[in-house]
């Protein structure tokens, strides 16, 4: 009596999402998305050469209350105003809701599903290549635009700073991926909403009086900037203006999660739901 060789058996849920992961990275890091990111991360370090070049020239570039602001202080207020305001958001909502969007869009969403491993595991996949590329991206930008800005005799000092600084974006972009992945898996035009939570509720939100800014990203990445910016020039004033800020560690397990139940929210989505392509 012949036995039939036994079948191998399906690759675990992580399995499946480190394979999804090493072939959605290359196509990531090699997109049109990735250029729109590095011509978006260009701009804070064109203007911090801009601001350094003003330095060199024994002009500071920046006063207040006409007393000069020093360069750890300007590189706080690019970190609030142009990565954490602007930058994460955006690419949080871009890629976001492209890591599955796009599989529909361009019909090779079937080819993914029909391999022998998990539709979660394809979701978690592509959220860990969209970490790694936005990371390589932004990280680098944030590093050049410090030493740019901070003199070499004020990076002792300020170093703790900037190493909390590089935390925080790399928490915030993992927070708005993962929110925004789950709204790429349950909704069919997700880049539009992603753009009305972003652009429409979120600064309403923030501005509006009592518990309404808690349900929302901003609010949690906005409460660990003092925590991140130096404590001098104009941080001061900034630091100023946010007020009602939840402690450090709030933060951080509110952020911790968004990124958790949005992932099993989007791992649910996607394994429970039927993506009909449009002839």
């Amino acid at each position: 009596m012949t036995t039939r060789p036994a079948l191998p058996a399906p690759p675990t849920f992580a399995t499946g999402a480190v394979r999804v992961f090493g072939l959605s990275l290359g196509e990531m890091l090699w997109s049109r998305r990735t250029v729109f990111l590095m011509l978006v991360t260009g701009v804070p370090v064109f203007v911090a050469l801009v601001f350094r070049i003003v330095q060199s020239t024994g002009v500071a570039p920046l006063r207040v209350n006409s007393a000069p602001v020093d360069g750890g202080a300007i590189f706080g207020m690019m970190i609030w105003v142009f990565f954490l305001r602007f930058i994460v958001p955006v690419l949080g909502v871009f890629y976001g809701t492209a890591l599955l969007a796009d599989e529909v869009e361009d019909r090779t969403i079937t080819y993914l599903f029909t391999r022998p491993i998990r539709r979660g595991a394809v979701l978690m996949g592509k959220y860990l290549a969209y970490l790694v590329s936005t990371s390589l991206v932004v990280l680098p930008s944030v590093v050049l635009v410090y030493f740019l800005l901070v003199p070499l005799g004020q990076v002792a000092r300020t170093f703790t700073a900037f190493a909390a600084d590089l935390g925080l974006l790399a928490l915030g972009l993992a927070a708005y991926g993962a929110l925004f992945a789950l709204v790429g898996a349950a909704l069919k035009r997700p880049l539009v909403s992603g753009l009305v939570f972003v652009f429409g509720w979120e600064q309403i939100a923030l501005i509006v009086p009592g518990y309404v800014k808690r349900f929302t990203v901003a609010h949690y990445v906005q409460g660990l900037v003092p925590h991140a910016m130096p404590s001098d020039g104009v941080a001061a004033v900034l630091q100023s203006v946010l007020r009602d800020n939840p402690p450090a560690l709030v933060c951080i397990l509110a952020l911790a999660g968004v990124v958790a139940v949005s992932l099993w929210l989007g791992v649910r989505a996607v394994e429970s739901r039927e993506y009909v392509l449009d002839q």
